[in-house]
């Protein structure tokens, strides 16, 4: 079955110009202008002035639900499918956070399945702050390796809520993902909590000197207040990634200080941090709020790069595009809007919003009205 998208602006997300843009099931056929007349028999949606760019890919995402700092009651919902689509996400990764205790990976990878199931191509890490890093199978190496879904570990550091492991015992864990990466063909990813910690990313530039483990599996994440440390990692050839979860001005903020600091564009990433928590500590570490993050804060966040930061739109748009699905090894068939890629792309109108989702070739919103719902919905 052929859809053909029409006289659509098309940023994919380098700028192409007006186009049309023709999809085949799950995958782009192709990108041109006037295509209808080779595809007559397919089902034609009206793009004139609207924006294509890729579907959003959040690779930071508490799916299960994050939080429980402030006891039993301060557990944030887990994610909905429909979530996904009214923030325009496609592709996400979803984690554990704080509590490992309380949740498990079990939970993870079913919930990861069913987003899977829903529509969504959903992945997801083992492990959750704690350190040794809790499992399905019993061993890090066994859950990346046989584990579909798994494409490597979550763990924290300086942080007070961390495990507070040992250099020693961070570079073992790093070791045990890379062995599992090459045997299973991932990514390998060693997803790093970076609290305020005072050391701050000093254990891994540590590491990076003292032993031959690549950069590329170390990936610190929320490092919007770690200034020139974070700078000084992506300057290395690491990934930086930005939590959007924040006001979309402080965040749009940090990521263009560090852009002025001399970070590579392509070395950082935002994610949403998704039905994660958002505690406020004082001085003496004591929580004193709490709210819980949303994924429409990506989008809000691009928004406010483009139309306040005045970023280029194909500059912005990489950091969850492109930038992503190479950071994730997922290059080859996501975040961007070129023939033979996955069919996941987004419609804007001229106000930034979103118009219409397609993810895998199906078709999930159009005109700002959702056409699908979730699995269970209650009664």
């Amino acid at each position: 079955m052929f859809t053909i998208i029409e006289n659509v602006h098309v940023y994919a997300p380098e700028d192409l110009g007006v186009n049309d843009v023709v999809l085949c099931y799950n995958r782009i056929v192709e990108i041109g202008q006037n295509l209808f007349a080779f595809y007559p028999k397919a089902k034609r949606i009206e793009g004139r002035g609207l924006v294509a760019i890729p579907g959003y890919i959040d690779q930071h995402v508490h799916v299960t639900g994050g939080g429980g700092e402030g006891s039993f009651k301060t557990r944030v919902p887990e994610l909905k499918f429909t979530d996904c689509v009214q923030a325009g996400v496609t592709t996400l990764v979803g984690l554990l956070g704080t509590d490992g205790v309380t949740r498990s990976v079990e939970n993870l990878v079913a919930k990861t399945k069913a987003l899977n199931e829903e529509g969504m191509t959903a992945y997801c890490l083992t492990g959750s702050y704690e350190y040794p890093s809790i499992t399905l199978t019993g061993d890090v190496k066994k859950d990346i390796a046989f584990i579909k879904e798994v494409l490597g570990v979550k763990v924290a550091i300086s942080d007070h809520r961390s495990s507070n492991l040992t250099k020693e015992e961070l570079i073992r864990l790093v070791s045990d993902v890379r062995m599992a990466a090459l045997i299973s063909g991932k990514p390998g990813l060693v997803t790093i909590h970076m609290g305020r910690g005072k050391h701050r990313l000093n254990m891994i530039f540590e590491i990076l000197e003292e032993t031959d483990l690549p950069i590329k599996h170390f990936r610190p994440t929320h490092v919007g207040k770690l200034g020139e440390s974070a700078v000084r990692f992506a300057k290395m050839g690491g990934y930086i990634d930005f939590t959007a979860s924040t006001n979309p001005s402080d965040a749009a903020g940090d990521i263009v200080e560090a852009i002025k600091a001399g970070t590579p564009l392509d070395r950082i990433t935002l994610s949403s941090d998704a039905n994660g928590s958002l505690p406020k500590w004082n001085d003496k570490n004591e929580m004193i709020g709490i709210v819980a993050a949303s994924m429409k804060s990506l989008h809000n966040v691009i928004r406010e790069l483009i139309q306040v930061e005045k970023m280029a739109m194909p500059d912005a748009l990489r950091l969850v595009t492109t930038n992503v699905s190479q950071a994730l090894e997922l290059h080859e068939g996501k975040g961007k809007l070129q023939a033979g890629y996955d069919a996941d792309l987004l419609l804007l109108d001229s106000n930034f919003d979103l118009d219409t989702v397609i993810a895998r070739g199906r078709l999930l919103m159009q005109g700002g009205k959702m056409l699908v719902k979730d699995s269970i919905m209650l009664d």
